[in-house]
C-alpha cells in the first residue's frame, strides 16, 4: 500500500473526521463562551465589585515597566502599555480567561453527561404478558402429578 493510500485510509476513518468536526465546533463554541463571559458575565461582576474592569487590572514590572517619554497612550490602559512594549503583569486578563475556561469546562461536562445518559441502555420494563402467562402455565404444570 502506498503512502498516499495509507494517508487516505487514515484521514477518512470515522474517528479522524469526528475529531475534525469536534475541533471546528469547539472553536465556534469557544467564541460564544468568550462573548458570554466578556459581554454578559464580566459587566455583572464589574457592577457587583463597584465598576471594576478585570481586563484592565495589571501591575507594571519594576524597571522594565517604565514608560518611555515617547509613549502617547493612556498610562492606565493595559492594552496601550502592552502595545508600547511596557512590561506588565496582566492578572485581570488572566482572570477573564480563567472564567472562560471554567464556564467552557462546565458546559462540556454537562454535554458529556447528557450524551452518556442517552447512551445508557433502556431499563427492562419487565416481562411481557405472554411471558407471565407462560410462567404461570409452567408453574401449574410443575404442580401436576407425574405419570
Amino acid at each position: 500500500m502506498s503512502m498516499i493510500q495509507e494517508f487516505k485510509a487514515f484521514a477518512l476513518k470515522g474517528n479522524v473526521m469526528d475529531l475534525a468536526v469536534g475541533v471546528i465546533i469547539g472553536g465556534a463554541f469557544s467564541t460564544i463562551v468568550n462573548s458570554v463571559v466578556k459581554d454578559l458575565i464580566m459587566p455583572v461582576v464589574g457592577l457587583a465589585t463597584g465598576g471594576l474592569d478585570f481586563s484592565n487590572l495589571f501591575i507594571r514590572l519594576g524597571q522594565l515597566g517604565q514608560i518611555s517619554p515617547s509613549f502617547k497612550g493612556n498610562p492606565d490602559s493595559y492594552k496601550d502599555l502592552q502595545t508600547a512594549g511596557v512590561a506588565v503583569f496582566g492578572y485581570g486578563s488572566f482572570i477573564t480567561v480563567l472564567i472562560n475556561f471554567i464556564i467552557l469546562a462546565f458546559i462540556i461536562f454537562l454535554m458529556v453527561k447528557f450524551i452518556n445518559n442517552l447512551r445508557k441502555p433502556a431499563e427492562a420494563a419487565g416481562p411481557s404478558e405472554d411471558v407471565l402467562l407462560l410462567r404461570e402455565i409452567r408453574d401449574e404444570l410443575k404442580k401436576l402429578p407425574r405419570v
